[in-house]
């Protein structure tokens, strides 16, 4: 018990929090470290232990737990409580099909409120993604650059629901590009999406997305049979 309690402390740090921040702190700790990778599928995280490490009781753990519930990061087992949730599930592919709704009723909502400088913003992250090999910022950028062209999307609770699926996908792309096949990622379809965005042809930005978000099903479930046959 006490190893582990060393590993997780070497993990996510172990230090007083105060109170009105202890929630804030526990949950982005942790999110980092199960994103990044330092905190595996299936770990189990213990609310006493966690508590034990920043000086708190376990409602602050508790509430951090649910948040990251709530973003698919963590499930809630039997007999475990709360682990972390595996990197991809079978349901990716029907994830997909969801988020071709969820990001183009967005993407509808928000180009005609763009600006110049979202527009800027997420070139910007085009031209990072062009030069970047390392598949823990590839997932990043990549998040970053959809939900620019989202932001100004009215609906919250449907841009909410988005960023739980690119935060999902983010950190399946930390580890799997490779494994995948993938290489290096092109950024033809990122183009096309902004400059329609740019010139504000709505029509036109959704085709794209949806193209480009069929295209990540199709990878993804090619990888998924793939890992199938090799069992």
């Amino acid at each position: 018990m006490a190893e582990k309690i060393r590993l997780l402390s070497s993990v996510i740090g172990s230090e007083q929090v105060p109170a009105h921040l202890a929630r804030s702190v526990i949950e982005e700790r942790l999110r980092s470290a199960i994103v990044d990778g330092r905190l595996p599928p299936g770990t189990a995280l213990r609310q006493q232990e966690i508590a034990g490490l920043f000086g708190v009781s376990r409602m602050p753990v508790r509430e951090a737990l649910r948040q990251l519930e709530a973003q698919s990061l963590l499930q809630v087992v039997m007999h475990k409580g709360a682990v972390v949730a595996p990197l991809i599930g079978e349901d990716a592919v029907d994830t997909y099909a969801l988020r071709v709704l969820l990001e183009s009723e967005a993407l509808r909502q928000s180009i005609p409120l763009l600006e110049a400088d979202d527009i800027a913003r997420a070139r910007g992250y085009i031209q990072e993604l062009e030069s970047e090999t390392r598949h823990a910022e590839i997932g990043r950028l990549n998040r970053l650059f959809h939900m620019t062209l989202y932001s100004k999307a009215h609906n919250q609770k449907l841009l909410r629901m988005i960023e739980i699926e690119l935060n999902e996908e983010e950190r399946f792309l930390r580890f799997h590009l490779s494994s995948m096949g993938l290489g290096k990622l092109t950024q033809d379809d990122h183009n096309a999406l902004v400059n329609a965005a740019s010139d504000k042809r709505v029509d036109e930005a959704v085709n794209v997305l949806e193209e480009h978000l069929n295209n990540g099903a199709r990878a993804i479930r090619k990888y998924l049979d793939s890992q199938r046959l090799s069992m």
